[in-house]
C-alpha cells in the first residue's frame, strides 16, 4: 500500500463552492481506476475545525505503484495541475491499514495527523506503535478506516482516518470534509501491518 496526497491552498475569494462543483462534476472519473484503493476528495475551510486556510487536498491509498504512476503520468493528474498549478505530491510507504465498524457507511470527515518519527526510538518500535495506533483508531465508533504510512526521506509518519459522523471531538491533526470517495480497489488493500 502507498499513500499519496497533494494540496491546493485556494486564493482568497476563490470560494470553496467552486471546488464542490468541480468534485460533483468530475469525482466519478476515478471510481474505477486500476490500482487505486481509494481516493478521498477532501476540503477544509478557513475557520472550520480550526483550519487556517481554504484547501482542496485529495488523499489516496494505492494498491499498486503502477496505478499511482499511471495516474500521475498518463493525463489524469494533468487536469488539476492545469487549473491550480503543479503541487508538491507527498508519498508515504504503507505501515498499516484497518477497516472500522462503519466501513460501509458514507464518509463525511477525514482526519490527517502528521508527525516526525521520533529520534532515539528504535524504528521497529515506532512502526509497531503506528500499527497499534491504526488498530485503535479503526476501533473508534463511526470510523470507516484508518491507515498509517511513513515518508523515510523526511522521517514523517502520517495517520489517516475516515469517519461516518461528525469529526472526532478534539481530533488531533487536520480535519477535512469528504466531498466524494472513489473506492475501486478498497477491498484489495491489505489489512494489518504492511510488512
Amino acid at each position: 500500500m502507498h499513500a499519496m496526497q497533494y494540496a491546493f491552498t485556494l486564493p482568497a475569494g476563490y470560494g470553496t463552492g467552486r471546488v464542490r462543483e468541480r468534485v460533483a462534476r468530475t469525482g466519478h472519473l476515478l471510481d474505477d481506476w486500476p490500482g487505486l484503493g481509494l481516493k478521498a476528495y477532501l476540503l477544509r475551510e478557513r475557520g472550520v475545525h480550526g483550519s487556517p486556510v481554504d484547501q482542496y487536498a485529495p488523499f489516496y491509498l494505492w494498491d499498486t505503484v503502477e496505478g499511482m504512476n499511471s495516474f500521475l503520468w498518463e493525463g489524469a493528474f494533468q487536469r488539476p495541475t492545469d487549473d491550480f498549478g503543479r503541487p508538491s505530491v507527498r508519498q508515504w510507504t504503507g505501515l498499516a491499514y484497518e477497516e472500522g465498524d462503519a466501513a460501509r457507511s458514507p464518509a463525511r470527515w477525514a482526519v490527517r495527523r502528521r508527525r516526525p518519527v521520533p529520534e532515539g526510538v528504535p524504528l521497529a518500535e515506532t512502526a509497531a506503535r503506528a500499527v497499534r495506533e491504526t488498530g485503535r483508531r479503526a476501533g473508534e465508533a463511526g470510523t470507516l478506516l484508518a491507515a498509517a504510512a511513513v515518508d523515510t526521506a523526511r522521517w514523517e509518519l502520517v495517520h489517516f482516518s475516515l469517519h461516518a459522523h461528525e469529526a472526532p471531538v478534539g481530533a488531533e491533526g487536520d480535519v477535512f470534509e469528504v466531498l466524494h470517495l472513489s473506492v475501486p480497489g478498497r477491498d484489495r488493500l491489505p489489512r494489518g501491518r504492511q510488512w
